[in-house]
């Protein structure tokens, strides 16, 4: 078996903000969303543990050829800096290549500029041009994905078990979500992986505004999946993840949510979206006691 190593650099300008193409970059529901170079390929997550030391697994699967799988390490994570993460690619049980990656993250007057470095060692046969094109790609969705994408945090001062207690029982749910004045009349809530909360948001004015939240993956006090739909059954508008993280004694709460399309984007923008969506965090922590 004869070693070949590459040393590849990828730079890209990207309208947004550095935090949010940071949550793009390492959320594994963002991942999902912009890892796949081609609209052939389809990126499935077995694994993801975004932690210094976590595992993260994923599989390639291509129509008519074998599936290619990624099992990558995080080795160091500097939000909203610069990141670092070793990555073996297989393929039938052998292994194809092995790489470290290096992201380095910066703001920029019209958004962020992103640097990827990639240190190669090709195992089976020479991958650097492989790796070129489906880095190139990727990069492109990346940007595009990071341009439609909406953060909101909140540090809310009470302990993560409390916090996700709170937003995951479809019993104390439907009696905070929503942005001030607001309130939630529900149908069907079941908020398990594969589950579904169908209900309206009311507007102080009576206004009411059909909502479906169909929910994908779960992981106990740490992070959800769901996409948002315009009424029940109705066009999806977002994909959707939250986040909980410890924060000495206090929770940091994200909630991300990638549109499916930049005017769909600026769309909620223009309503309000982010001062909506932070109201709507903030009556969380009035829920839980936290302010």
């Amino acid at each position: 078996m004869t070693g070949r190593f590459a040393t590849l650099t990828f730079k890209r300008q990207v309208a947004a903000p550095v935090e949010t193409l940071w949550q793009a970059w390492t959320a594994p529901a963002a991942r999902a969303v912009w890892a796949a170079p081609a609209p052939s390929v389809t990126v499935a997550y077995l694994e993801a543990d975004t932690r210094v030391g976590g595992r993260e697994i994923s599989v390639c699967k291509v129509e008519g050829q074998p599936d290619i799988r990624c099992d990558c390490r995080w080795l160091d994570l500097v939000p909203p800096q610069r990141c670092v993460n070793s990555e073996v690619i297989s393929c039938e049980g052998v292994a194809q290549s092995a790489a470290l990656v290096t992201a380095d993250f910066a703001s920029a007057s019209d958004g962020s500029h992103l640097v990827v470095t990639v240190q190669l060692s090709s195992l089976a046969a020479d991958m650097a041009e492989g790796y070129r094109q489906g880095f190139d790609a990727g990069l492109d969705n990346l940007a595009h994905v990071a341009e439609r994408t909406m953060i909101l945090q909140r540090l809310i001062r009470a302990p993560r078990q409390v916090v996700w207690g709170a937003w995951m029982n479809p019993e104390t749910l439907p009696r905070w979500w929503g942005p001030d004045e607001f309130s939630c009349r529900t149908k069907r809530i079941d908020l398990r992986a594969g589950g579904e909360w169908v209900f309206d948001m009311i507007a102080p004015d009576g206004t009411v505004f059909p909502n479906h939240h169909r929910y994908g993956e779960v992981h106990a006090e740490d992070r959800f999946t769901y996409a948002l739909h315009w009424g029940e059954n109705g066009p999806k508008h977002a994909d959707a993840w939250a986040l909980f993280e410890d924060a000495d004694g206090a929770t940091k709460v994200t909630l991300g949510m990638i549109f499916s399309s930049a005017a769909e984007f600026q769309a909620a923008k223009g309503f309000g979206a982010i001062e909506l969506g932070l109201q709507t965090l903030g009556k969380l922590a009035r829920f839980v006691g936290a302010d």
